[in-house]
């Protein structure tokens, strides 16, 4: 068997916060430290010209953190993370806070994502590159399905210019993302195999 198919056969079921000593201190732990990482990752921005929304290190966190704690645990740290910014954290992108900026789809969006890549990472798609790859592309389609819409009805842009300015623009920083997300995972993986 080759050492990607062990990757992908080792410990089926498991995500790898659950290889950390189970207990309701380190899943509340995991939830508040996904939020946090999505808080922080957020603080990464780059304004982009003619959108109102910035690339941030956000979505990668999300799905990052949705992977690694698995859908049950990704979904509350990303529901604590839009919790706490519409309640006046100043943790989403750029320290704002609230619900009423244009970007605030790409955050609900984030936590659907978090359902979907953790459920996915529990059948094994974060142990390979090419399944890390697939399940970072879905996550992100999730984010872009309900934000760009959420991006159209908060500004009065039409479908076309909210893709021109919700979508377009991040596909590239997107894929690096993934790229990132292909390493890592995978090699994560391959280390805990290895002990």
């Amino acid at each position: 068997m080759s050492t990607a198919a062990a990757a992908t056969t080792a410990r089926p079921g498991l995500v790898l916060a659950d290889l950390l000593p189970a207990s309701r201190v380190r899943n509340a732990t995991l939830v508040l430290g996904g939020a946090a990482l999505t808080g922080l990752a957020a603080q990464i921005a780059v304004p982009v010209p003619g959108s109102p929304v910035p690339v941030t290190g956000q979505t990668f966190a999300a799905l990052l953190v949705g992977t690694a704690l698995g859908a049950r645990r990704g979904v509350l740290s990303l529901a604590l993370y839009a919790l706490a910014g519409m309640a006046g954290v100043p943790w989403f992108a750029e320290g704002t806070s609230g619900f009423g900026m244009p970007s605030f789809g790409y955050i609900l969006g984030m936590v659907l994502a978090a359902a979907l890549v953790g459920a996915l990472a529990r059948r094994g798609a974060d142990r390979s590159v090419l399944r890390t790859a697939g399940s970072m592309l879905l996550g992100s389609a999730v984010i872009y399905a309900v934000g760009v819409p959420y991006l159209a009805l908060a500004t009065g842009m039409s479908a076309s210019a909210a893709i021109a300015a919700g979508l377009t623009p991040f596909l590239i920083g997107d894929a690096l993302k993934a790229a990132l997300a292909m390493g890592l995972l995978p090699t994560a993986w391959k280390f805990v195999d290895k002990r």
